[in-house]
């Protein structure tokens, strides 16, 4: 790892990224970082304990003069997304994130930078590690798989906790303020269908769509970025209208969380229609890149023909009801908010599609700040997919967070940032799904707020934290421990 990312200020903040960094973390698979973070709590010598899911508490008490302060929660998630360049040749199951210096930000080579929230985590062991930051008593809350489930927010008991007020570091730009989010629901499509021998006379045709920016489905959802998942099936209903084209497999995204950037499928035409194909599949190409050509100024679609035809395909009437049901799903913002100024309220993320072997499935991540439109948003999916013979499963349902206009934790945080930067900070609800409103339900009474440094291109390879917004965010951080209200 380089020694230039250590040398950044704030060091406290930077050496503990790169420390955590380090090690492994994808969701799901955090056993490494749950030991290291085990470990750096005992060895400060501070309370330090796993819950039943394994989220991670270390307890430190108040300095000396903050005794008389309510007592806070500074909370952030362990895993990361792990997302990498197709060229690029990493294991994140072994491998540290390999970071560098861009000018003003902080990025990793190829994949994801694991700043989301990794900044936040660090932040907060910064602080249990110093010995000249007043604050009050403070409580640790380190989740897991926060990107793929929610799961250790979802799982954390009522009674663990005893702190008064949450500070969730989890928000990506320096001057938002967050009160509120979406909640989400993961709905999965699925069905099988009987192969079928690829006709004889067939030449066979690997697609492939990059180059796309990815992104947050929640966070970048209104950018108009392009779907890969989409955008291969205008190709593949087009080339099967019009040449009897048949998919023998797709493999397309990756998270649900994560905007797909890329897809390919296998596909097979008749020999004579093998000129017309290409000529047609280019005119269609010409016309994505037109329309993206603001948003996705590096989209590219790859036709290569291929030596070996493959041996099955999907039966034409299944293809023909499933390439409708993929143009039919509604991807993208579904509505915005009333309440809220450019706020989007319900949105869709087709995110993974796959088809191969005579199954197939697409999973998507539906999100809403609204419960009852979330689910107007799963429906429509699950009528979409169901009128082809799908089966369509809902799970991982999980709150939004309402905000709250009495919350005095952000009278002090609103009062702190004018009197630091000389405007009022951003105060929003957002698109993401962050752990509050999950949180709040098994402690419905502490004070929740939400705020971070900025970070641009979460979850995709383009992920990349800001220096000079880190000094801002850590300098807003030390003020807010100081003044943490008084005890009633």
């Amino acid at each position: 790892m380089s020694q230039e990312i250590r040398n950044l200020e704030p060091k406290a903040l930077w050496n503990k990224f790169a420390d955590l960094n380090a090690v492994p973390r994808p969701s799901k698979k955090e056993e490494r970082v749950i030991e290291f973070m085990k470990d750096f709590g005992t060895r400060l010598g501070l309370e330090t304990f796993e819950d039943e899911i394994r989220n991670v508490i270390i307890r430190k008490p108040a300095t000396a003069g903050m005794e008389n302060r309510k007592a806070l929660v500074l909370q952030g998630h362990l895993d990361m997304v792990h997302q990498k360049n197709a060229d690029t040749v990493f294991d994140f199951d072994t491998q540290g994130i390999d970071m560098y210096v861009d000018g003003d930000w902080v990025r990793a080579k190829g994949t994801t930078l694991g700043a989301d929230n990794g900044l936040g985590v660090a932040t907060i062991m910064a602080i249990l590690e110093s010995k000249d930051i007043p604050h009050p008593a403070i409580e640790a809350l380190f989740t897991i798989d926060e990107e793929t489930g929610m799961t250790g927010a979802l799982n954390l008991q009522g009674g663990i906790l005893r702190g008064d007020i949450l500070l969730n570091l989890d928000t990506e730009e320096d001057d938002e303020i967050g009160i509120g989010c979406a909640g989400g629901i993961d709905v999965t499509a699925t069905a099988e269908y009987d192969e079928e021998e690829a006709p004889e006379g067939s030449v066979a045709y690997s697609i492939k769509v990059k180059g796309l920016n990815g992104g947050h489905s929640g966070m970048d959802i209104h950018k108009g970025l392009g779907n890969a998942n989409k955008i291969m099936n205008r190709l593949l209903f087009d080339g099967f209208d019009n040449f009897g084209l048949q998919i023998s497999e797709i493999n397309g995204g990756s998270l649900r969380n994560a905007i797909p950037r890329e897809s390919t499928a296998k596909v097979i035409i008749a020999a004579v229609y093998d000129e017309a194909f290409v000529f047609d599949m280019q005119q269609i190409v010409n016309e994505i890149k037109a329309e993206f050509q603001t948003t996705e100024p590096n989209l590219e679609v790859v036709f290569e023909k291929l030596d070996a035809v493959p041996a099955t395909v999907m039966p034409s009437i299944a293809q023909f009801y499933f390439v409708r049901a993929m143009y039919t799903a509604h991807n993208g913002v579904y509505r915005m908010s009333a309440d809220f100024d450019n706020l989007v309220e319900t949105s869709n993320n087709i995110a993974k599609v796959v088809v191969g072997d005579g199954k197939l499935s697409v999973q998507c991540l539906t999100r809403s700040s609204v419960e009852s439109s979330k689910f107007d948003m799963a429906n429509a999916l699950r009528s979409a997919f169901e009128l082809m013979g799908c089966e369509v499963e809902f799970s991982g349902s999980y709150p939004g967070w309402s905000p709250n206009p009495k919350s005095e934790i952000l009278d002090v945080l609103v009062s702190i940032y004018e009197k630091q930067n000389g405007e009022k900070p951003n105060v929003a609800a957002c698109h993401a799904g962050l752990e509050c409103g999950i949180l709040g339900t098994n402690y419905p009474d502490m004070d929740m707020i939400s705020f971070g440094p900025t970070i641009h291109g979460a979850h995709s390879p383009d992920e990349r934290a800001s220096i000079s917004s880190a000094q801002k965010y850590w300098k807003f951080v030390l003020e807010i421990l100081k003044n943490i209200p008084v005890k009633e």
